[in-house]
């Protein structure tokens, strides 16, 4: 395999998207943050507002298990991924990067716009609940298709010794969604009151976001295109050329992101968390959600930018090495002091620890695979990681919390996991060194 240094990431047709790719990259990354940052935003708001969502839609009177089976529509939504990063993946190392990620924006308007107008479960039944869960699948399609084009587009457009700091992009629009979730909904909080978003106020935060949709989809049109060779393979090829050439370096990187989005997914969490298991009111709770995702911002732009200096490998491990060692005693001290400062502390502290590492795996994971499979390869191994182990992570701590009676639960699943990733990472920018015959990016 030749390693990504050594390839010329530019487009080489037609000439006109050579030019815009070389012309427009700061468009380019700006299209490209905005829908990603829109559809996370959408993505996100679920899991902040999952209680006020349990209500509306299930009918259990138990408050744990309405908790429960909402946290489980939020994983329903995870399933679909996989399809959505085989099929719109494999659709931008066909066709182009910029269609399919045109694609994935008209989707998560779909599935945002059915949770929108949706009535409850009081009101027309178990049509209600099937309906949310056929408007998560619709999403979980959209997001699957939509990192491994939106990686590749930033790494494409990016100067070499600048890769790191454009894939940074990623994750600060994800965070940028984040914030912009926990603002609104401490916005609305304070505006309308528990028993009003309980009733109808929750629906506002996906309302925001779909009249964002226009916009995203204008300026995703607008894209240039990165992909050098299009239309000359069909999806199988694209997919068959991936097993046979990659396959080694897509269960690498899966099990690499797994510690990402679990760490994710938890401290995403925490709002709930600090809901159901620290009986903080509602309005206190959602700063732990500003807080994340003001952290997520930061710690994506400080990796991007150590690792393009550093190196890959030191900044996508060190950073879960001191997680590691920092999680369990960082529970402790927020179950022992439940005020909202503490809340945002430890929140604020794991996020910045744990997404350190972020943007210098994506980095890594990215060009560890050529410009023809790029795209599919990371949507594959993203979409798998965040399936079993993002889509589970909310509902494992909940279950786990609940079983054990031990609050502290999901330090322990977290430095479990991030174990295995620690390995997977070693192996992999191990791997990619062996088979560049230098030292490459991720060293």
């Amino acid at each position: 395999m030749q390693h990504p240094d050594l390839q010329q990431t530019r487009p080489t047709a037609p000439a006109p998207d050579r030019v815009g790719a070389v012309g427009l990259t700061g468009w380019s990354v700006a299209a490209t943050v905005a829908g990603n940052a829109l559809e996370f935003y959408d993505f996100i708001a679920y899991s902040t507002f999952a209680v006020y969502i349990g209500r509306a839609f299930f009918p259990s009177g138990n408050g744990v298990t309405n908790l429960l089976l909402t946290l489980a529509t939020f994983g329903v939504g995870f399933l679909t991924r996989p399809l959505g990063a085989v099929w719109i993946g494999a659709y931008a190392d066909r066709a182009g990067r910029r269609p399919a990620m045109t694609l994935t924006i008209g989707l998560m308007a779909i599935g945002t716009l059915a949770l929108v107008v949706t009535p409850t479960y009081a009101s027309i039944g178990m049509a209600a609940p099937i309906i949310l869960v056929a408007a998560r699948l619709v999403q979980g399609l959209a997001l699957g298709g939509e990192v491994g084009p939106a990686t590749a587009v930033l790494l494409e457009c990016a100067p070499l010794a600048r890769r790191g700091a454009f894939v940074s992009w990623q994750g600060i629009s994800q965070g940028a969604a984040v914030l912009s979730a926990g603002i609104v909904g401490f916005a609305l909080s304070q505006l309308l009151g528990g028993e009003t978003m309980a009733d109808w106020g929750w629906r506002l935060p996906f309302a925001f976001g779909l009249c964002i949709i226009p916009f995203g989809l204008y300026i995703r049109r607008r894209l240039p295109e990165t992909l050098e060779v299009r239309g000359t393979r069909g999806s199988g090829a694209v997919l068959r050329m991936l097993w046979e050439t990659q396959r080694r370096t897509v269960v690498l990187a899966v099990l690499a992101i797994m510690a990402l989005t679990i760490s994710t997914y938890a401290t995403n969490y925490m709002t709930t968390y600090a809901l159901t298991a620290l009986g903080m009111p509602a309005s206190k709770a959602i700063f732990a959600t500003i807080a994340n995702g003001a952290a997520m911002m930061v710690a994506a732009l400080c990796s991007g930018r150590l690792c393009d200096r550093f190196g890959r490998r030191w900044t996508m491990i060190l950073p879960r090495v001191v997680l590691m060692l920092v999680v369990y005693p960082a529970f402790q001290l927020l179950l022992g002091v439940k005020t909202p400062t503490v809340l945002v502390a430890v929140t604020m502290g794991l996020t910045l620890i744990g997404g350190l590492s972020g943007t210098a795996a994506l980095t890594a994971l990215t060009e560890a695979l050529p410009n023809e499979s790029r795209s599919s390869g990371m949507a594959v191994a993203y979409a798998s990681a965040v399936t079993v182990f993002g889509g589970t992570a909310q509902f494992i701590i909940a279950w786990l919390i609940d079983v054990t009676g031990d609050r502290a639960a999901p330090a322990y699943y977290i430095m479990g996991t991030t174990a295995i990733s620690v390995w997977a990472m070693f192996n992999l920018s191990a791997s990619v060194t062996a088979a560049s015959g230098r030292e490459a990016a991720v060293v």
